[in-house]
């Protein structure tokens, strides 16, 4: 929990804190989605996302993609080819009790323009805690699987899924289907299976130390899992497929990704056709024919969920009738017409040994817990975080501590409290440091923000390492090969300070290739500096957006780096433009502050980037090493909105606002929030004001909702 409530946040706070969730979240992410190795338990990571959602809710243009409101998943492991999803495998916004139900629900409602009165059919599904997948079928055969990944593109895992019983994964579907289909499951190990597999991992690693103590050889690492979700995601991550079929793995089919041709009407009649092709589709999944059944459904799977043979952390609601589902799309990272309810956490007493101090690559300065090794809900957690001074101190978190964790959703922990009456004699409130831990530099907290930053930038060996491995990151400038590891090496090394630094690294070869694994034995070795330089020279034309969100600038994810990469086109427009923003009142700015999705509080973040002169220096010495490529308009070629700006003022008579904006969009428009000269068509609806007649005066083509639709060719 946050010191404050969302509404007793200014911008300024909310924006400062958003940005550190960001950075926190997709830290956990890295753990849990792509090293199933989670640090902290499900209780704080939903907590975490509950908490963004709630400031995000607050302050909506402060929306950031950092943040998990826009994120699904993590990158690809190393070690499995990618395979790119033909539709995205999204995440799940989340829901914690009856209110934030039917607030989803109302959502729906309001989208659709439905009246109160029509009932909205769910089909609830328990909400297996295992490793999602999608398969490929083409002609009715199973040719490949892909696990999430980041959403996009998933670890090729068809080798490891073979080794799943027919029974589990059908090699060919039974009766009439779709030249081609992706179905959606999940990989998951019942509780039984991994107790015994667990208890075998036990005994492995107990064996391996009495070897070490003998000095014996040890042989491969043992890994002991921590719940039954990281045991089905290492075995189906496993290179070696025979190891993948030893372990127990069982599979549920449940959803849809790509089609060539519609398999079903409903999602009801989807899990229907999922059975008739072989597939295990879970018994307990149930056609629920409106809200209080669905509630109802929900109170039976919580009291019910001890009694089940695998673990579950919620129920998943979706949408029953298909077309709505299209009409609902996606925001962010998640459809519109789904939503996962998780249950209450659970909580468990620990004692906290240390307060360590992060420095993230923003330079926040960020609080974790050290406790003794604790299990909540089948996970054994060591860490926690305490998110900023502020939260340690209302809290009053000393070490020494026996506190209460709790794990929300059974995912991540949180501290929730301290047991007074346990705590030591001799303690002393913490003290948060004023000093950067990684440079020494002076930390200080800016007006309005509840975030210690290091003021060390560019010196701050934490930051700059930070800066350069997300830089070489898979979503950004996808460096094969320059992981943390390798940049930390070349960092300490002195051959890599800033981002151009690595585009220049073929000048150090023979420097690198004396370093001990990388060429100073073996020519083994040596290949791995001439696939590294080869990579990075293979990264010297990148698109736009991917060149943008690689910068690091603080708010600016990869959605957020599509919107300027789609708005502005071109790199020299776009460094242009945000150097024309740094004016307040400008021309630049306003257009700027008024993209969908951006808002003033991020152009503002961006405008001072560009006014910092150092940054200026960074950036255009990475343009001389690397071209970015102008953002394609995703649109077909015949839309008469390809390319424009829109803005939609008024009320509309036969969709909502955010539909007829989503809709633009798809027909490759740019939608904006205010008017100017650059903008090509203004939708009025009833009771336009203020946008209305400023088309007007500018001579803007001004269209009716009718005009619109004809355009849109919505009839």
């Amino acid at each position: 929990m946050r010191a404050r409530a969302p509404e007793a946040l200014t911008e300024e706070e909310a924006a400062a804190e958003l940005a550190a969730l960001a950075a926190e979240i997709a830290h956990h992410d890295e753990a849990y989605h792509r090293q199933d190795a989670p640090e902290i338990t499900d209780a704080e990571y939903d907590a975490l996302v509950r908490r963004n959602r709630a400031i995000e809710a607050r302050f909506p243009e402060l929306i950031r993609e950092d943040s998990p409101s826009r994120k699904i998943g993590a990158e690809t492991a190393e070690g499995f080819a990618k395979i790119r999803h033909g539709v995205p495998m999204l995440s799940l916004d989340n829901a914690f009790g009856d209110a934030d139900f039917l607030e989803f629900t109302a959502s729906v409602r309001r989208f659709l323009r439905l009246p109160a009165e029509d009932a909205l059919a769910f089909v609830g599904e328990p909400k297996i805690d295992g490793l999602s997948i999608s398969l490929t079928y083409e002609g009715g055969a199973f040719i490949r699987g892909a696990t999430r990944g980041d959403g996009m593109e998933g670890e090729d895992v068809t080798r490891n899924l073979l080794t799943l019983p027919e029974a589990e994964l059908p090699r060919r579907l039974k009766g009439a289907a779709p030249d081609r289909i992706e179905i959606r499951g999940e990989v998951f190990m019942e509780k039984a299976d991994f107790l015994a597999y667990r208890e075998q991992q036990a005994r492995a690693a107990a064996e391996r130390e009495e070897r070490r103590e003998r000095g014996q050889k040890l042989g491969p690492a043992v890994v002991v899992p921590v719940n039954p979700r990281n045991a089905a995601a290492g075995s189906l991550r496993q290179l070696d497929p025979e190891i993948t079929a030893r372990r127990p793995l069982k599979l549920f089919a449940y959803a849809m990704g790509e089609a060539s041709e519609a398999p079903a009407e409903t999602h009801s009649d989807w899990l229907e056709r999922l059975r008739g092709w072989g597939f295990r589709v879970n018994p307990a999944s149930e056609l629920l024919p409106d809200e209080t059944a669905a509630l109802a459904f929900q109170k039976r799977m919580a009291e019910g969920r001890a009694g089940l043979s695998y673990d579950i952390d919620g129920v998943v609601y979706k949408l029953d009738r298909l077309d709505w589902q299209r009409r609902l799309g996606f925001v962010g990272r998640a459809p519109r017409w789904a939503i996962a309810w998780k249950f209450p956490a659970e909580q468990a007493e620990t004692v906290l040994l240390d307060i360590e101090i992060q420095v993230g690559r923003t330079g926040a300065l960020t609080p974790r817990a050290v406790m003794q090794p604790v299990g909540v809900g089948g996970v054994m957690v060591t860490h926690a975080s305490l998110h900023n001074e502020d939260e340690i101190a209302r809290k009053d978190v000393r070490i020494g501590d026996t506190v209460v964790l709790q794990r929300a959703g059974d995912v991540i922990p949180q501290i929730v409290s301290v047991v007074l009456e346990k705590r030591p004699a001799e303690s002393k409130p913490f003290e948060f440091p004023d000093r950067c831990p990684a440079c020494g530099s002076h930390a200080i907290r800016p007006n309005g923000e509840v975030v210690k930053r290091c003021t060390g930038g560019l010196i701050c060996p934490a930051q700059t390492v930070e800066r350069l491995i997300h830089f070489a990151r898979r979503n950004a400038m996808d460096i094969e090969g320059l992981g943390g590891e390798n940049i930390q090496k070349l960092f300490d090394e002195g051959l890599v300070k800033t981002p151009a630094d690595l585009f220049r690294l073929s000048r150090h070869a023979e420097t690198m290739r004396g370093w001990e694994g990388w060429g100073a034995r073996s020519k083994a070795d040596a290949k791995k500096v001439t696939n590294l330089l080869a990579a990075i020279e293979a990264r010297r034309r990148v698109p736009l957006e991917r060149f943008i969100f690689a910068l690091g600038i603080r708010r600016i994810g990869e959605a957020n780096a599509k919107l300027l990469a789609r708005h502005y086109h071109s790199y020299p427009e776009w460094r242009a433009r945000m150097l024309a923003a740094t004016t307040i009142g400008s021309e630049a700015r306003e257009e700027l502050g008024s993209i969908q999705g951006i808002g003033p509080a991020i152009a503002t973040e961006l405008a001072e980037f560009f006014a910092e002169a150092r940054n200026r220096e960074a950036l255009d010495d990475l343009a001389r090493e690397v071209t970015p490529e102008d953002a394609v308009v995703a649109a077909t070629a015949d839309s008469p909105f390809a390319g424009k700006v829109l803005v939609f003022t008024g009320s509309l008579e036969t969709m909502s606002r955010d539909e007829a904006e989503a809709q633009a969009e798809r027909l490759g428009a740019k939608v904006t929030k205010s008017v100017s000269k650059k903008t090509d068509f203004v939708v009025v609806g009833a009771d336009a004001g203020s946008k209305a007649k400023k088309a007007a005066e500018l001579g803007l083509r001004v269209l009716t909702e009718a005009e619109w639709r004809e355009m849109a060719g919505l009839g």
